[in-house]
């Protein structure tokens, strides 16, 4: 790693990257290891408040300090909020951090990276400057419901930890996945992240802005973080997948390897006990009734409506698809009770009307050789009092607070209940639902947590509590972010998308199982296999999830989208796969010892 004087300012050449600084020019270019161009980086960025919007007014000149294994580039700035900007590049030869410091006081509304509103230079005029891009493509490791994963980079993107079936919101299958984009140059594939330390994950999505030569990045605070005082931004990181030796040899998801193996380079993510245990009934295919339960209600309804198929979450149709399963000598070794066992989602009792033997059930399910899981639904306020959760502006509770004692002493109590051998004993959690979490404006809450901080703050108190009661306790979830891995045992692929039905369902699942993997390479993946389209596309997906991680099932009799019953030879291609799944994992269990 060198730097030296050239033309057109002082370049920074490293096997991976160069840096050009320019004297006179408030931006940094951006070349590849073989010299290819790929960005003019702005370096002035805006982080504005909610008492005002950020303005660079001045910057100075670079400073500079060379160290045995890295460069600093510091660059001082002035604001029209802040008493002080400063903006770090931190060099190492295979990575660079962007790194933004603001000192002042103001509560944060969001943070713009390599773009903001500069007036310090009257011969660039003033405004809103982004930065310059020659990449040639984009990838985000966030799915969305068209499955679009490559997209030009002209176009934005965002990776964020809510969503649902509404436009502009069909990303909510990862709640999040990591936050970083990739980009093709001319010579690999380079990934472009964030992560804070801990504690400072205050943010719930990443943006991407792109335009015809142009980007931008923006992290949105919405007013939760007050800064009184000298306060650092998350970095954003550059890391390059692309190998000095063979630069072609890569893909994006070896670039978003890179950011994830960054993150826990630098502390930002925890780094799990190699001998962390994973029982071998954590491997067992699953049998999920949700699919099962719609079949049901579009008998009922004359189609599967979603909102009614709660109805079917019965004690006595359980029973009926483990009788129907155990005829065709298909053995599910973990069966998830599904969507709406409980009284109350936010209380989480069983309803007796609808498990008059919850306990019962649960312990025959264990004496034929078969662990279960409870469906839970994160933030619902549904039965919570009040004063124990979240509420916007209007007073309106939007969620339940995980931050207020109250409500965290209930939902201790709840998990308790739930897998004590005195309460339920169920073994585990399905938590689904992550991506209603609160976001915007105004929100009203006990603590101080938000964005992926409040998340966590949700799932370490499940997780802490479920080991606490039964230190082998299953808590699966579908959050694959590296910050949250340490809360979570297995990673939901989620579910496959509605509203396209040509999408190649191989393809999606792949696509989510990689991610996935790269995310918490310590999880468990749970293949998920809901909703289909019709019998063939199940078939066609059957074989692939022993490839991707452990196989589910969510259909006992019939497809619930086609009303099509399942054959004998339906249930011969579940038993053989599954047969093979676990002759392999037994192979594999040999080869381990």
């Amino acid at each position: 790693m060198t730097l030296a004087d050239s033309a057109g300012g002082r370049l920074l050449t490293t096997p991976y990257y160069r840096l050009r600084l320019h004297p006179d020019r408030p931006y940094v270019d951006l070349f590849d290891g073989s010299g290819g161009f790929l960005a003019e980086l702005f370096i002035p960025s805006s982080v504005n408040s909610l008492h005002g919007l950020d303005d660079t007014v001045s910057t100075g000149d670079w400073q500079i300090e060379e160290g045995d294994e890295e460069i600093l580039l510091t660059l001082p700035a002035g604001s029209s909020i802040w008493a002080e900007k400063h903006y770090r590049l931190r060099c190492r030869p295979h990575r660079f951090t962007y790194e933004v410091t603001v000192t002042g006081q103001g509560r944060l509304a969001d943070a713009h990276f390599f773009g903001g509103a500069y007036s310090g230079q009257l011969r660039f005029g003033s405004g809103y400057f982004p930065s310059g891009q020659a990449f040639l493509r984009a990838f985000t490791p966030e799915p969305n419901a068209d499955n679009v994963i490559t997209f030009s980079p002209a176009e934005g993107a965002v990776i964020d930890l809510g969503g649902g079936a509404l436009p502009g919101r069909f990303d909510w299958y990862f709640t999040p996945s990591p936050f970083a984009i990739a980009f093709e140059g001319p010579g690999g594939w380079l990934a472009i992240g964030t992560g804070a330390p801990p504690g400072e994950n205050r943010f719930g999505a990443f943006h991407y802005h792109g335009g015809y030569d142009s980007f931008y990045l923006t992290l949105p605070y919405e007013g939760y973080t007050s800064v009184d005082g000298s306060y650092d931004l998350p970095p954003v990181s550059f890391d390059f997948a692309l190998s000095p030796t063979s630069p072609h040899a890569d893909d994006p998801y070896k670039a978003l390897a890179a950011h994830v193996q960054g993150l826990h380079d630098r502390g930002l993510a925890p780094d799990l006990p190699a001998g962390r245990p994973r029982p071998a009934w954590w491997f067992e295919p699953i049998f999920s009734g949700w699919g099962a339960q719609c079949y049901l209600a579009a008998q009922t309804m004359g189609g599967p409506d979603r909102l009614d198929a709660r109805r079917y979450s019965r004690q006595e149709h359980y029973e009926s698809f483990l009788a129907v399963l155990d005829q065709q000598q298909v053995t599910p070794g973990i069966v998830v009770i599904d969507d709406k066992w409980q009284a109350a989602y936010a209380t989480n009792e069983a309803d007796e009307d609808k498990w008059p033997d919850m306990p019962g059930f649960i312990r025959r399910q264990h004496e034929a050789g078969r662990k279960v899981l409870l469906w839970l639904k994160a933030w619902d306020p549904e039965g919570a009092p009040a004063g124990e959760c979240i509420t916007n502006a209007a007073g309106q509770p939007v969620a339940f607070d995980p931050t207020h004692p109250a409500y965290e002493a209930r939902l201790r109590a709840a998990v308790r209940q739930m897998l004590s051998p005195a309460g339920y004993g169920a073994d585990g959690f399905k938590i689904d639902f992550t991506a209603r979490i609160p976001a915007g404006p105004g929100m009203r809450l006990q603590g101080s947590e938000w964005g992926l901080e409040l998340m966590k703050r949700y799932l370490a108190i499940v997780y802490d509590e479920a080991k606490r009661a039964k230190p082998e306790a299953l808590v699966m979830t579908h959050t694959p972010h590296p910050y949250l891995a340490d809360v979570l045992d297995m990673i939901r692929l989620n579910d496959i998308p509605e509203r396209r039905p040509d999408v190649d369902v191989r393809a999606v699942m792949t696509h989510r199982a990689r991610v996935a993997a790269i995310a918490c390479p310590n999880a468990v993946v749970d293949t998920d296999n809901w909703p289909l389209a019709s019998r063939d596309a199940f078939r066609a997906y059957l074989e692939l999830q022993a490839e991707l991680g452990v196989p589910s099932l969510y259909y006992s009799s019939h497809m619930d989208s086609t009303g099509e019953p399942f054959t004998a030879e339906d249930y011969q291609l579940v038993r053989d796969a599954w047969n093979r799944y676990r002759a392999r994992l037994q192979e594999k269990n040999r080869s381990d010892e």
